[in-house]
């Protein structure tokens, strides 16, 4: 099942600039390796849940993973030929905007290879560019 808000506040919202650093969500919370973002951008639902399934199959039930971002943007369409001036298309897929140096995901439990191996796996599902940093590490 994809990740999906149930409910929304407005149902097409106005897409904001991603373009300054995030100051939430910046420093690890629980475990010990994560992937942090380098670039900003908007990762959908099925990339999200692309990623955490990859995850999933390296880890196998040895580590614990926590997913720190949810689409609850949602993002419009307009059908093919549809003429100008007949308003905002339908909702077609959620996304997270997600702003450099945020946390996309943390894992423990595992060791230092093998988690990097896992995490740089995960970050090629995503649209923006990762880093995989360590709990003692500053970047």
């Amino acid at each position: 099942m994809l990740l999906t808000p149930k409910r929304w506040k407005y149902r097409k919202p106005i897409i904001r600039s991603l373009k300054w650093k995030s100051t939430r969500w910046t420093s690890v919370s629980f475990w010990d390796y994560w992937l942090k973002a380098i670039t900003s951008g908007y990762i959908s639902n099925k990339q999200i849940e692309a990623a955490r399934k990859v995850i999933v199959r390296h880890i196998r039930k040895v580590g614990k993973i926590w997913v720190r971002i949810f689409p609850d943007t949602p993002f419009t369409k307009k059908w093919l030929e549809m003429p100008m001036g007949t308003g905002k298309g339908d909702v077609d897929i959620y996304t997270a905007p997600v702003r450099k140096w945020k946390i996309l995901f943390e894992i423990s439990w595992l060791d230092e290879e093998e988690a990097k191996k896992v995490l740089i796996s995960a970050s090629k599902k995503l649209p923006v560019k990762a880093r995989v940093v360590a709990k003692g590490e500053i970047r």
